[in-house]
């Protein structure tokens, strides 16, 4: 695993990299990442439709010539001192440890935020200072979809962040009553169908504000989104952010840290030969017994990783404390996991590609985008049945919330594509 771009480069090129690439979280920069990518083909899919007049240019009144304005500089020069405060700050200061935690921290440096500042609003000062007329003017101007695209993405980020959050702590309300504060700034724990719920919501909205046809929208965002959840689910992966599964008892980690078959007697002997993780464990689950695991040896013609993987120097640190390691992320799941994550990387980017094959098959607006939700709820209510997960109690039946949720995105997936097809008859009609 590589926690962060530091370990990455040392561990693949074998060369000290420069301090400041401890602080470049390897997840986060595959969830930058994912946003671009989903940008890109975002917006190659509405130029598409343009071309087919499936989409319109909205016109807008603008007001060109004037110089920046208080509101202007203001708005910049908190932007800079944010980012200052806290990017430079980690430098300045000489953060040690968890950079994320300094992040959602009250911590900073104001000489950078202030420094940034005055570099941020300057260079606004500057640009509108070289489009100033002497007489402003008004221009109708026509954007098309495709040009809101940035937007798109920006708001998407923001209110995508805010629903991760918030539906991860209803999923562990437990842990959330407990520290409120801290797990709503804790920069973990995030919940992919609740920043897909949200995002949903706020782009509809945004969307509908600037006249977009809507069907035509989400249909375009399909592919985007799946072969964004692949990016992202990499991040996942390649961090060891917790988003594994179960235990795999037919493995075992040797003294090599290697993957190897287990007699069916060693998941308990690790078990009780690790007390530190046993316990916290038992306290999770509220017994050894209760503990989830299976037994599953898969086929010999893949590697032993692909069917359990002990996530060595995983960014959450959790299980035993890896042999020969000292420092921050020494610590790999034994008994190993089902990498989970890893099968939703390839689940999504067969996905992707089929959504991206059918995509001019389909005309039925609204169509491209339900079979999008239907074939993602399958994909994550399978995925869970070898996920760790909170579970909810229902009359006796014992679901998690991403299995609830994918259940009813299959069913609306269902029937946007039965309602697109009915529609669509009608009109040709």
């Amino acid at each position: 695993m590589y926690p962060n771009l530091y370990f990455f480069i040392k561990q693949v090129f074998g060369v000290e990299p420069f301090g400041f690439t401890k602080y470049l979280n390897s997840f986060g920069i595959l969830v930058a990442i994912a946003f671009f990518v989903a940008a890109y083909f975002l917006r190659k899919e509405l130029i598409r439709k343009e071309k087919l007049n499936l989409l319109s240019p909205y016109d807008e009144t603008i007001i060109v010539g004037k110089p920046a304005s208080f509101s202007d500089l203001l708005t910049n020069a908190l932007f800079g001192f944010l980012v200052g405060y806290k990017i430079l700050g980690i430098f300045l200061n000489k953060i040690e440890g968890n950079p994320q935690e300094y992040i959602f921290s009250s911590q900073g440096s104001i000489t950078g935020g202030l420094l940034l500042a005055a570099i941020f609003s300057t260079l606004r000062y500057v640009e509108k200072r070289k489009q100033v007329l002497a007489t402003p003017e008004k221009r109708i101007i026509k954007i098309w979809p495709h040009d809101r695209v940035g937007d798109i993405t920006v708001y998407a980020a923001i209110a995508g962040f805010i629903g991760a959050k918030i539906f991860d702590n209803l999923e562990n309300w437990d842990r959330f009553i407990l520290d409120p504060i801290g797990n709503l700034l804790s920069p973990s724990g995030l919940t992919f169908y609740g920043g897909l719920i949200l995002a949903t919501v706020v782009i509809l909205i945004y969307a509908k504000s600037k006249r977009i046809n809507i069907r035509h929208l989400i249909d375009a965002a399909a592919p985007a989104l799946m072969i964004a959840y692949a990016v992202g689910r990499m991040g996942c992966h390649i961090a060891g952010d917790g988003d594994w599964g179960i235990f795999n008892s037919a493995y075992k980690v040797n003294d090599q840290n290697k993957i190897v078959e287990a007699a069916s007697w060693e998941y308990h002997q690790v078990l009780m030969d690790n007390q530190e993780f046993t316990k916290v464990l038992v306290a999770e689950y509220g017994g050894l017994d209760k503990i989830p695991h299976k037994s599953f040896k898969g086929l010999s013609i893949l590697p032993n990783w692909f069917w359990a993987y002990n996530y060595p120097h995983n960014v959450n640190e959790q299980g035993i404390p890896m042999k020969n390691c000292e420092g921050q992320f020494c610590y790999q799941m034994s008994p190993p996991v089902f990498p989970t994550t890893l099968y939703e990387i390839i689940a999504s980017l067969i996905l992707f590609v089929i959504l991206w094959m059918v995509r001019k098959k389909l005309n039925a607006p609204g169509q491209l985008f339900g079979l999008y939700l239907m074939m993602n709820g399958v994909e994550r209510f399978l995925v869970e049945k070898i996920r760790v997960n909170t579970t909810y109690n229902i009359l006796g039946y014992h679901p998690t919330q991403a299995e609830l949720i994918s259940t009813l995105l299959f069913f609306v997936g269902a029937w946007l594509w039965i309602d697109a097809s009915r529609k669509y008859n009608i009109k040709a009609a």
